[in-house]
């Protein structure tokens, strides 16, 4: 419960800023601690000091129920109930005042007392949402279905919906015991013109006074009479009460009085309705600059993605080319020291007149030709390691004759593991033999 406390001592000083145009929090939250956390309340009597109504601190002298042109920023119109007339009308009036004065004065007297043995319950507001919607039943039941469609919501709601929609609101305060809310209810409210004229031209909020949520309106906007109506809307980007209407009025001239205060008051709320949407535009503009920004800036980064992975790629693409160089350079040296070997390993070259010598002719792939003798019982490898150890012989090849075309088998192979010897392979003592280019293969 204390964490639910904090919050709510939290959100009702952010709440009365938005409402009433105060940025300090600490003025916020002194002010709704005067008014006991009544966030309504401490908003009417704000907005009354702004117009230069006093405190509800120090609640000015009841006024006459008269019309009050005094403050033009605030229209009041209050109506008067109807003297008496003729003889008989006054006889009856000067009869009952003495005994109204006395019930009145008694009455008053007994509240007064019955608030120090037990506080008022309309005090505390524990479901205001409950207290409306309780309403809205209890009138149905007394007057019907045909009524202006009522806000069913809490006070607070309807001033944010009021303000954020850019609507005028007309406040109703229900005083159920009072000797015209009865008449006013039948004959004005619920009438055809006037419910039609409310639904198509604001919101409407009502609740009875004797509800909590209704008091805690009522000690807000400070009415003197029933039926008692507010018109309130967003003026100087705050909810402001600009106009009252008091008394018993009759349906005509509640429209003729709401049309005249919305006339007088609409230059407000066009002005309200271009600053917003000046600052619609400049949020959207604002918006779509981000937005462009935000694409330059991602279309940047994708360009210098593509850069860098095409750093990458051609980085990647030079260290294979690299890689492929040394291996080349390595695989050409160990191919040198190879045909080095092979030329050391290699028999001497056998005399001319050595009568066991075979002259052979190579005739290599470029064209060129090479001369050597070997021995009949050497080996058609020995053949095969000089062609190798030969800078001019390719890296793979093999020895072919002529006629007949044959291969000769100078490998060891897993059919013939030792080669045959010069002699075994048919060869006579001068042979040309061609030297074939295995590499591409």
């Amino acid at each position: 419960s204390g964490t639910l406390a904090d919050r709510d001592s939290n959100q009702q000083p952010s709440d009365y800023g938005d409402l009433t145009g105060l940025e300090s929090m600490d003025q916020c939250r002194r002010t709704l601690e005067q008014h006991n956390w009544n966030i309504e309340a401490a908003v009417q009597d704000r907005l009354n000091e702004q117009e230069g109504v006093p405190s509800v601190f120090n609640p000015p002298p009841p006024r006459p129920l008269q019309v009050n042109t005094a403050d033009h920023r605030v229209y009041s119109y209050i109506v008067s109930r109807p003297q008496p007339r003729g003889l008989l009308g006054w006889s009856y009036y000067l009869i009952m005042l003495p005994f109204r004065f006395t019930y009145y004065t008694l009455l008053d007297i007994f509240r007064f007392a019955l608030r120090f043995i037990r506080p008022d319950p309309r005090g505390r507001v524990t479901d205001p949402v409950g207290d409306v919607v309780s309403f809205i039943h209890s009138f149905e039941e007394k007057y019907g279905r045909a009524h202006p469609v009522f806000y069913q919501g809490t006070y607070s709601q309807a001033l944010n919906d009021a303000k954020r929609e850019l609507r005028f609101l007309l406040v109703y305060l229900h005083g159920d015991d009072h000797q015209d809310t009865d008449e006013f209810c039948r004959n004005t409210l619920c009438t055809e013109e006037v419910l039609n004229f409310i639904n198509t031209r604001m919101l409407f909020w009502a609740c009875s006074t004797s509800k909590p949520e209704g008091y805690r309106v009522s000690l807000a906007l400070r009415e003197n009479t029933y039926p008692f109506l507010a018109m309130i809307m967003l003026k100087d980007r705050k909810m402001t009460v600009v106009g009252r209407l008091e008394g018993l009025i009759q349906p005509e001239d509640l429209i003729n009085q709401l049309n005249f205060i919305m006339e007088a008051n609409q230059t407000y709320l066009m002005s309200e309705r271009l600053e917003r949407e000046e600052r619609n535009q400049t949020q959207v503009l604002r918006q779509q600059q981000d937005e462009a920004y935000q694409a330059s800036l991602r279309a940047d980064q994708e360009k210098d993605r593509k850069k860098r992975e095409e750093q990458e790629q051609k980085r990647q693409e030079e260290e294979r080319a690299r890689q492929s160089v040394l291996a080349e350079e390595r695989r050409q040296r160990t191919l040198a020291e190879e045909k080095e070997r092979k030329s050391e390993c290699l028999p001497p070259e056998p005399p001319m007149d050595d009568p066991d010598s075979v002259k052979i002719v190579f005739k290599l792939p470029n064209d060129t030709r090479v001369e050597r003798r070997f021995l009949f019982a050497q080996s058609l490898t020995v053949i095969h390691d000089f062609l190798f150890s030969l800078k001019e012989t390719p890296e793979k090849f093999q020895i072919v004759t002529n006629f007949p075309r044959r291969v000769l088998p100078c490998l060891p192979t897993e059919e013939q593991p030792n080669p045959p010897t010069l002699k075994e392979a048919g060869l006579s003592r001068s042979e040309v033999l061609f030297v074939q280019d295995l590499t591409d293969d």
